[in-house]
C-alpha cells in the first residue's frame, strides 16, 4: 500500500506541476523561489506515512549528510535560519564557558546592512551591538573598522555573508584568534560560497543556515546550526530541546548509560536525567516531514548553487552596456561567491533613482527586494537600542537609498536573465 500511495504521489505531481513555466514578459519572475520537483513530494508522503511527526530518521540521516557537506563535524536542525541564529548565539551565554561566557553588557561587532534576526539575538540576551560600516559592490563588512570597535567589552563578533557573497572572514577570523573572540557566520544566504578552497560557514566557532523557501535549498521552514566543537555542540542541542541536560535524541532513553544515577544543581540524586534542565531553552525542532524534504533537495543542492551562479554570470554579462551607470556586484577577493540574489545600486548622476528603476522593474513583472531592511538603525524597532556606532556608516545609508536586488535562483535561466538585463537597460539608456 506504501508504494501504491507513493505511485499515486508521482503521479499528481506530474498532472499538477510538471511542465510549469516563467515565461518573461507574462508571467511575474519572483526575486526568489522554491524548486520542488516530484523527489520533494515523494519523500513528504513517505515520511508522512510513518506518522512520526516529530524528528525521526530523516532528520538524523540530514543532519549527518549536511554536516558533511558543509565541512563540520555536526549539524543540528531546528524550524528557521533565524532560530539558528538564536541558538548559536544563546550557545555562547552559556556558563558552562565560564571566562568565556557572553554576558549581558558585553559588546558583539556586527553591521547594520543586513537581516534583523543576524542581530536580534544580541540585543534579545541583554549584549550591546557595535556597529561598523560595509563596502559598496560586496555588500559586506569593512574589515578596516574592526580595530575602531574594539573595546574591554568585545566578546564576539556575529556577521553574514551578504546574498550569497563571502565576507572578508580570514582577516575577521584572524582578528577572533587575535583578541580571543568568539565568531559566528550566519551563511543563511551563501551555502557552498568558498574562501580560497575552504567553505565559508567553517572559520568561526559556530556557522548558521536556512532552508526558508527562498534560499539556497528549502525544507519549506527551517535551518540548521553547524559547529565541529563538541562543547558547543552539547550547550546548542540544549538550548534548541528545551534547555535539557540530556542528550537522548526523541523517542531513545538512557543514551548516557546512567539516566538514574545522576546528581545535578539541588535535585536528588537519581532524578531522571532526561528532566534535568542546564539551561534558558527553546523548543526549535522540525518535523521528519520537513528533513524529509531536505534529503532530496540536498542531493541537488551544488546543481542549485551552479545555476544561480551561472544566472549571475549572464546577468553581468547583460548590464555590461550600463555598468558606469551602476554599481554592480563583485566577489569579495579570493572568495567564490554562492549568490543568493544580483544586488544593483543606482549611482547619483545615473538620471534614474532606486524607486524609479524599481518601480519600472516591476512594471514589467520583475520582482524586486530591498537589501534587506536598508540600516537596521533606520528602522523603528532600533531607534532605542543600547549600541555602540563606528562613524556615520555612510555606505549602509547608501544601500537603503540606492540599492536593490534581482533574482538568480534555479528556477530561472536565460531567458529571464535576458528580459531582466534588457529591461534595466531600457530604462537607463
Amino acid at each position: 500500500m506504501r508504494e501504491a500511495v507513493i505511485d499515486k504521489a508521482r503521479e499528481y505531481y506530474r498532472k499538477e506541476y510538471a511542465g510549469k513555466k516563467i515565461i518573461p514578459g507574462e508571467s511575474y519572475i519572483p526575486p526568489s523561489g522554491k524548486v520542488i520537483e516530484e523527489d520533494d513530494l515523494v519523500n513528504l508522503i513517505d515520511s508522512s506515512l510513518d506518522l512520526w511527526l516529530t524528528t525521526g530518521r530523516y532528520a538524523k540521516d540530514f543532519e549527518k549528510e549536511f554536516a558533511k557537506f558543509m565541512g563540520h563535524k555536526f549539524s543540528l536542525l531546528v524550524n528557521s535560519g533565524s532560530s539558528a541564529n538564536l541558538v548559536a548565539f544563546a550557545t555562547l551565554t552559556s556558563p558552562m564557558l565560564k571566562e568565556r561566557q557572553v554576558k549581558p553588557g558585553d559588546e558583539v561587532i556586527t553591521v547594520a546592512a543586513g537581516f534583523p534576526t543576524t542581530v536580534n539575538p544580541i540585543i534579545q540576551h541583554g549584549c550591546i551591538p557595535v556597529f561598523v560600516d560595509v563596502e559598496l559592490g560586496t555588500y559586506d563588512i569593512d574589515v578596516t573598522q574592526l580595530e575602531k570597535a574594539l573595546s574591554p567589552k568585545t566578546k564576539a563578533i556575529m556577521l553574514a555573508h551578504t546574498l550569497g557573497n563571502a565576507f572578508d572572514v580570514k582577516t575577521v577570523s584572524e582578528f577572533c584568534k587575535k583578541h580571543n573572540l568568539w565568531l559566528i557566520e550566519d551563511t543563511c544566504d551563501a551555502a557552498g560560497a568558498k574562501v580560497g578552497d575552504q567553505l565559508a560557514g567553517t572559520f568561526g566557532d559556530l556557522a548558521t543556515v536556512s532552508f526558508y523557501p527562498a534560499h539556497h535549498m528549502t525544507m519549506g521552514e527551517g535551518g540548521a546550526v553547524l559547529v565541529s566543537n563538541p562543547r558547543l555542540k552539547k550547550i546548542a542541542e540544549s538550548f534548541r530541546d528545551w534547555g535539557r541536560d540530556c542528550w537522548c535524541p526523541p523517542g531513545v532513553d538512557d543514551t548516557c548509560g546512567k539516566r538514574f544515577n545522576w546528581q545535578l544543581g539541588e535535585l536528588p540524586k537519581g532524578f531522571d536525567h532526561k528532566y534535568i534542565y542546564s539551561h534558558i531553552g527553546y523548543n526549535l525542532k522540525v518535523t521528519d516531514m520537513q528533513a524529509a524534504v531536505g534529503m532530496s533537495q540536498l542531493r541537488k543542492l551544488p546543481g542549485f548553487i551552479d545555476k544561480r551562479n551561472e544566472n549571475f554570470r549572464l546577468l553581468t554579462e547583460g548590464l555590461e552596456p550600463v555598468k558606469d551607470k551602476l554599481i554592480l556586484p563583485k566577489a569579495t577577493p579570493g572568495t567564490t561567491a554562492s549568490w543568493f540574489g544580483f544586488p544593483i545600486s543606482t549611482k547619483p548622476d545615473t538620471g534614474c533613482s532606486k524607486q524609479e528603476l524599481v518601480e519600472y522593474l516591476e512594471s514589467k513583472k520583475i520582482g524586486t527586494r530591498q537589501l534587506f531592511a536598508g540600516n537596521l538603525l533606520r528602522q523603528p524597532i532600533y531607534q532605542g537600542i543600547e549600541k555602540r556606532v563606528i562613524g556615520d556608516l555612510p555606505n549602509t545609508d547608501y544601500i537603503m537609498n540606492h540599492t536593490f536586488w534581482v533574482g538568480l535562483w534555479p528556477g530561472l535561466g536565460k531567458e529571464h536573465m535576458d528580459y531582466i538585463a534588457d529591461a534595466i537597460k531600457e530604462k537607463l539608456l
